[in-house]
């Protein structure tokens, strides 16, 4: 899509440092962070959310996963614990309109999230 950011980002129309990337999935930190560690890990699709994903796209589904398993390993969090949170849709709190997973750690967690 011409107006998602992350799309953007994957086109190199807007710069980042990214963290991780594969031939699925880019990850980079959160410019907004909530925990000590704040990661976000986006398809190189344009889905639009979680409801969006079609049987074809489990394969980012998988990708997902994994970045996030690999970025905890690389950034030390992944004994003591992490959280992966994907907002879907509006009453959801997704406000970017592109799957992405926001990998959390570096804090204990607390529950209920929100």
């Amino acid at each position: 899509m011409s107006d998602c950011i992350f799309c953007k980002m994957l086109k190199n129309e807007i710069k980042i440092s990214s963290i991780f990337e594969d031939e699925f999935v880019l990850a980079f930190h959160d410019i907004n962070p909530v925990a000590p560690v704040h990661v976000l890990i986006i398809p190189k699709k344009h889905i639009n959310s979680m409801a969006d994903m079609t049987d074809e796209d489990s394969r980012y589904l998988c990708a997902l996963t994994n970045a996030a398993r690999v970025i905890a390993a690389q950034l030390g969090i992944d004994k003591s614990g992490f959280r992966i949170v994907a907002n879907t849709n509006d009453d959801g709190g997704q406000t970017v309109h592109h799957l992405h997973w926001h990998l959390l750690g570096g804090r204990r967690m607390m529950w209920p999230p929100g």
